[in-house]
């Protein structure tokens, strides 16, 4: 795999630093860059872009979010995963809303950041695990579904009970269906989704307002 550059986005200079000399240390990372604040960031970005970026939530003058929409805008194809300290439901919804492809709380493992990196950028999403499980916990159904796909009653079931974190066997039992046939809807609704796993599956969902948290 191709080595990654990576921008480091966060105003609090101990972590910036403190992650920039460890992700240095890495053997697929080409390069670290970082920014203390977003507007830094946005004028670098204008000659320069790099493949992964690291982006904190809160900031000082302008906050991630807007940071990461108007990054977006410049370069579509930018990926981005979200900093914070908190996993409030509005940051990651926000930020999955803005086009961010994955979500790390900063007292997350470094192998778990390093991972979320290599899996951002070979086209997954990535949420740390007790992301991912809250969002999970606080899904809910909609009454009615306006989805950007035509997805059948069916798959939209389906749906809601992957992104619950059932497996295939348990999903069958709810439904009374077989399991293999709970297998070749997940299968199309991966490929209608364009979708690689559940995290991409749950993203799909929250941007698409299939179901609510």
């Amino acid at each position: 795999m191709k080595k990654i550059s990576v921008y480091i986005v966060d105003d609090h200079t101990l972590f910036r630093e403190g992650l920039t000399f460890l992700l240095s240390q890495s053997d697929f990372i080409d390069s670290v860059t970082d920014f203390e604040n977003g507007s830094d960031f946005l004028k670098h970005i204008q000659t320069h872009k790099p493949d992964v970026v690291l982006m904190d939530i809160e900031m000082p003058e302008i906050d991630g979010i807007t940071v990461t929409r108007k990054a977006l805008a410049m370069h579509p194809d930018i990926l981005i995963i979200a900093l914070s300290m908190y996993g409030y439901e509005q940051y990651y919804t926000e930020m999955i809303d803005a086009g961010a492809h994955g979500f790390l709380m900063k007292n997350s493992q470094f192998h778990a950041v390093q991972e979320a990196i290599q899996e951002v950028y070979k086209g997954n999403d990535y949420f740390s695990p007790e992301i991912l499980d809250s969002i999970i916990k606080n899904l809910y159904k909609k009454k009615e579904h306006k989805t950007t796909l035509e997805l059948t009653e069916r798959e939209i079931e389906i749906l809601y009970n992957i992104c619950k974190g059932y497996s295939n066997a348990e999903i069958g039992e709810t439904l009374s269906i077989s399991k293999r046939t709970v297998d070749k809807h997940r299968e199309n609704l991966l490929l209608k989704t364009a979708s690689k796993n559940t995290a991409g599956l749950v993203v799909y969902a929250i941007k698409n307002g299939v179901f609510e948290i």
